[in-house]
């Protein structure tokens, strides 16, 4: 049975924001914006990321009430064959694609980055500034310039095309955030 979730009185509901993702690393950084931010974000690991698929989105949210307002959200890496074509076809949502991993939008954080780049380049630069960045951890350190850089990387990543080799739209998530945050807080 699911929970109603009716808005109390003269009261604004905070909408629910859903992010599908592949790894532990973007499910770390999902839930350092989640404390940052403090609004609801379900986040759910497909580690298996080239099976997403609409059925199995719609099959995780049955459960919760939903509101006009909630948004869901594929955060995937682009370095896999065909993975955009297959996250291209789930309707209503909005890809956070990294090309070709995560660790480059944590780059585009620290410098602008513009030639193709791989998956092992992109997580030894982040490496190399922080020693004990592994894939699947943050550390505490690496966490407070990732959100003390993020209005850097964010105007950085929108000067590349989407889903090319570098590129990553993750600002898609942090200007939704940054939109809903005054509302709520």
């Amino acid at each position: 049975m699911s929970r109603d979730r009716n808005p109390s009185r003269n009261k604004t509901m905070k909408p629910v924001y859903f992010v599908f993702c592949e790894g532990k690393t973007e499910k770390e950084y999902v839930s350092m914006l989640r404390s940052h931010y403090r609004i609801p974000i379900v986040i759910d690991v497909r580690e298996k990321g080239n099976d997403i698929t609409e059925k199995y989105i719609e099959s995780c949210k049955q459960d919760k009430s939903p509101h006009p307002s909630d948004k869901t959200f594929l955060m995937y890496d682009l370095d896999a064959p065909k993975m955009l074509d297959r996250l291209q076809k789930i309707d209503d949502s909005i890809l956070l694609a990294s090309n070709p991993c995560i660790e480059f939008w944590f780059l585009l954080h620290f410098k602008n980055h513009t030639a193709e780049i791989d998956s092992n380049s992109c997580v030894r630069e982040i490496s190399n500034r922080f020693k004990n960045y592994k894939k699947g951890l943050i550390d505490e350190k690496l966490k407070s310039k990732l959100l003390e850089n993020t209005k850097d990387a964010l105007k950085r990543a929108k000067n590349f095309t989407n889903y090319q080799n570098p590129s990553s739209t993750v600002y898609l998530l942090i200007e939704s955030l940054e939109e809903i945050k005054p509302r709520f807080s």
